[in-house]
C-alpha cells in the first residue's frame, strides 16, 4: 500500500526528493520536504563558484546565502571551507526550520536569520560585512507554463515577477550595502537570464562581471565585484 501510495505521486509530479525525504547535494545528505525547494544540481554551479572564490577572500571571511530554503548552499560552502563565518536567511520560517535542522545534522556552524533579503540581517547583533553573497533566488517568471510541472513546490521560492527578475533587482540594489569594499555578488538565474543579470550588476556599479555555465552549458550563474575603492 505505501509502495503504491509512492508510485501515485510520483505519477503526479511530485519530486522524488519529497518521497524520499532527502536530497545528495553537493556530497552531502539534505533532508527536504514540502517546506524547501527541491535543490538541483545547476545549483551546484553557484556553491563550486563560490568555493572558487574563497582563497581570495582572506582568512576567514564573511559569506552570506540569501534564501537558503533547504540550507544546501550554506552547509555545502561551510563544509568545504570551514575557516569562513557563513550566514543564511530566508523570509520563511519554515524553511528555515529545514535550514537548521540540515545544518545541526551535519554539524555545521551556519548562522540563521529570518526575513526578507537583507531585513533578515537587520535585526541582527554584530552583522559583518560581507566578503561574499551568494543566492540562488526566485527567477521564474509568474506566467511561466513550467510552473505547472513545479506545483509542488513553494511557488513563493520560485516566481519573480513577470520577467522573472525582480527578486534580482533587489538583490542587485541592495547588496552594495552589506559588501566590503572588493566583495562578490553571485546570483544564480534562469537559462536565459544571463545577459539581462549582467547588466543588472554592471549598472548598479559591479564591475569583472562575469557567468558560469551548468552541467548542461548553459549559462546558469552571475556574479561580479563591488568596488574596491570606497
Amino acid at each position: 500500500q505505501r509502495w503504491h501510495a509512492l508510485v501515485q505521486r510520483r505519477l503526479d509530479g511530485e519530486p522524488i526528493a519529497y518521497l524520499r525525504g532527502h536530497r545528495e547535494f553537493f556530497g552531502l545528505n539534505f533532508t527536504i520536504d514540502h517546506r524547501v525547494l527541491d535543490p538541483r544540481p545547476d545549483t551546484e554551479t553557484l556553491v563550486e563558484w563560490a568555493l572558487e572564490m574563497m582563497p581570495t577572500l582572506g582568512a576567514s571571511p564573511a559569506v552570506c546565502d540569501l534564501g537558503t530554503g533547504s540550507g544546501a548552499i550554506a552547509c555545502a560552502i561551510t563544509h568545504h571551507a570551514p575557516y569562513a563565518q557563513v550566514w543564511a536567511t530566508d523570509a520563511s520560517a519554515q524553511a528555515l526550520a529545514v535550514a537548521r535542522h540540515n545544518a545541526q545534522r551535519l554539524q555545521l556552524p551556519v548562522r540563521f536569520a529570518q526575513g526578507r533579503w537583507f531585513e533578515a540581517l537587520n535585526n541582527q547583533d554584530a552583522t559583518p560585512r560581507f566578503a561574499l553573497l551568494v543566492s540562488n533566488p526566485p527567477y521564474i517568471r509568474t506566467d511561466d507554463p513550467h510552473l505547472e510541472a513545479l506545483r509542488h513546490e513553494p511557488m513563493e521560492a520560485l516566481t519573480s515577477g513577470a520577467d522573472g527578475l525582480d527578486d534580482i533587482r533587489t538583490l542587485v540594489d541592495q547588496a552594495p550595502a552589506w559588501l566590503q569594499p572588493g566583495g562578490w555578488l553571485l546570483l544564480e538565474h534562469g537559462y536565459d537570464q544571463g545577459d539581462a543579470v549582467q547588466a543588472l550588476l554592471a549598472g548598479s556599479g559591479f564591475s569583472r562581471v562575469q557567468a558560469r555555465m551548468d552541467l548542461a552549458g548553459i549559462v546558469r550563474c552571475s556574479g561580479g565585484q563591488w568596488r574596491e575603492d570606497l
